[in-house]
């Protein structure tokens, strides 16, 4: 039985730069519901993001609703939890950041593309915004740190988290009428986490970049008796798209299709993850049991274990 300061600290420790992001979450909300014309300057409304380039980035730091406000807040405090100590305040700022960027690139040029396939203006002058795109990111993130972990209530472990949530997402968007207003953002947020992770992210432990293992393969998201179907597809895209990445993989020690080539720190790069695994396993258990220690201790004790 945890005790009640267990229990609390479930809800407590949140890191300093989650609870800013937060902030801004709100404070961005407060801003477009209390003056609404800043919707246009900040929002991603296709016909408008030139000259308005810079809602490619602002889009994605503000909620239009209460409770998209609620949802991304928590989310992120929950996520950041679990996320931030392992990879590092600079590498997990980075992340949002990058995410947040392209998703809501594709979103524009999906829009434009719609418009031109449909000739419906509604593509044009429909505003996008909202952290969701970064969220579906970082659930890629956990699918890749603790991809064995049973997430709170849920009793859903870690892993199948991005994949549940592209699910219910595209079934629900057979029954609501503004489901383009948020289905390209979680997809194109959970595919760039995906590439973010897989083949940018630098690790300094390894001197590489991305995670190449087989454990977060693209076919990863899918069930596995269509996987074989996957992969051949996957790989074409990846030989077609990520070319130069290719080359740089061989150089430090992978091949084309991931596999580590003799010599290569892989294996020591996969021990390293387990060990983050583990010790951010052993973190949840101690904040059940004892209670909640400095926020400092916790993410040295996380960093100490990667």
């Amino acid at each position: 039985m945890s005790s009640p300061g267990g229990a609390t600290s479930m809800f407590t420790n949140f890191t300093k730069l989650c609870k800013g992001l937060a902030l801004v979450l709100v404070v961005g909300h407060l801003l477009v519901h209390f003056v609404p014309a800043t919707v246009t300057y900040l929002a991603l409304i296709p016909a408008r993001t030139i000259p308005f380039g810079w809602n490619l980035i602002t889009s994605g730091y503000f909620e239009l609703s209460v409770y998209g406000v609620v949802f991304s807040t928590v989310s992120l405090l929950f996520m950041g939890k679990f996320l931030e100590p392992v990879w590092g305040s600079k590498e997990f700022l980075k992340f949002i950041f990058v995410v947040n960027f392209l998703t809501y690139l594709c979103v524009f040029v999906t829009a434009i593309a719609l418009y031109y396939i449909t000739r419906l203006e509604i593509y044009l002058y429909m505003p996008f915004a909202g952290f969701h795109g970064v969220l579906a990111g970082l659930l890629v993130g956990m699918k890749q740190i603790i991809p064995d972990q049973e997430v709170l209530f849920l009793k859903i472990k870690a892993k199948w988290l991005p994949s549940i949530m592209l699910a219910l997402s595209i079934a629900s968007s057979f029954f609501t009428l503004n489901s383009a207003a948020y289905l390209p953002t979680l997809i194109f947020g959970t595919y760039m986490g995906w590439l973010y992770l897989r083949y940018l992210q630098r690790r300094p432990e390894t001197k590489l970049r991305g995670d190449p293992s087989d454990d977060f393969a693209f076919s990863t998201f899918f069930p596995e008796f269509v996987r074989p179907v996957i992969d051949p597809i996957a790989s074409i895209f990846h030989r077609m798209l990520c070319g130069r990445t290719n080359a740089t993989s061989e150089d430090n020690g992978y091949t084309t299709s991931g596999a580590p080539l003799p010599g290569s720190d892989s294996a020591e790069a996969s021990r390293r993850r387990e060990r983050g695994a583990r010790a951010l396993e052993e973190r949840l258990a101690t904040e059940r049991l004892v209670p909640p220690r400095n926020k400092d201790e916790l993410q040295s004790d996380a960093l100490d274990s990667v």
